[in-house]
């Protein structure tokens, strides 16, 4: 039997601006492709995410990257969405703004979407990847806990791209097909949210994270050993299925 090399939380290097941008570039090609596998009748298939279906998920990762492309159409969906957040029950500015995404694009066909992505998303990837640094730096993002007050980079840099990689298994999981998931890209993703994770509730663990994104990773000393795939582990701390033990700490994604 082999014995699982475990990699100290502290170790994993957290992602940065420039490898950030380089993660996202290859998780919007891998989001084109999800696209483009779903047959007619999938698109209206329920997720994970409640109310949203397949081609509601798609409309919000599109018009998402349309906001981030522009800022003028950021903010103009921030103030549409506001009156809607008590409408659909939601807690935050942004689950308004999400609805705004998903009833624009109510009436947009596959084939519309999936040309918007193409055309926007480069767009959005620019605009990320030339935001200044000084803006960057604003802590002004107050976000759930655990995270808290977060600076701009840390939803321009990584939080748009967990948010187009955690749809994307919505997506395929609920059309059935298949999840394109690799240790170089993929893997990276879940060693930075396994690292921010740990640092958000500091309790000891050993972690075995199995599938083609896995690694098996330790914080401290004792504590509750896990042995689960890394996609799921994901989702459940994302709030998509039953937390127990340890994984009832979560991590908003």
């Amino acid at each position: 039997m082999t014995v699982p090399s475990y990699t100290d939380v502290t170790s994993i290097p957290r992602i940065e601006h420039r490898e950030a941008m380089q993660i996202a570039a290859v998780e919007n090609g891998k989001f084109a492709a999800a696209l483009r596998a779903l047959r007619e009748g999938d698109w209206t298939k329920p997720t994970a995410c409640q109310l949203w279906d397949v081609h509601a998920v798609a409309a919000h990762i599109v018009g998402s990257a349309a906001g981030q492309a522009s800022p003028v159409e950021f903010v103009r969906q921030i103030r549409k969405g506001k009156p809607l957040v008590a409408e659909i029950g939601g807690q935050y500015w942004w689950d308004g703004m999400n609805e705004v995404h998903v009833r624009e694009r109510s009436t947009n066909s596959p084939d519309e979407l999936i040309a918007e992505w193409d055309a926007i998303a480069p767009k959005a990837l620019k605009s990320r990847t030339t935001l200044p640094r000084p803006i960057a730096k604003l802590p002004l993002l107050g976000l759930p806990a655990p995270v808290g007050r977060q600076t701009v980079a840390y939803l321009f840099d990584v939080g748009f791209t967990r948010d187009v990689w955690m749809h994307r298994v919505d997506i395929a999981r609920a059309a059935g097909t298949e999840l394109d998931i690799d240790a170089e890209h993929d893997g990276r993703l879940v060693a930075d949210i396994v690292a921010e994770w740990a640092g958000t509730h500091g309790l000891p663990f050993t972690l075995d994270l199995t599938g083609p994104a896995g690694g098996s990773y330790r914080s401290g000393h004792g504590g509750e050993s896990l042995e689960i795939d890394a996609v799921e582990f994901c989702s459940i701390l994302s709030g998509r299925g039953e937390a127990t033990g340890l994984l009832t700490n979560p991590l908003p994604l």
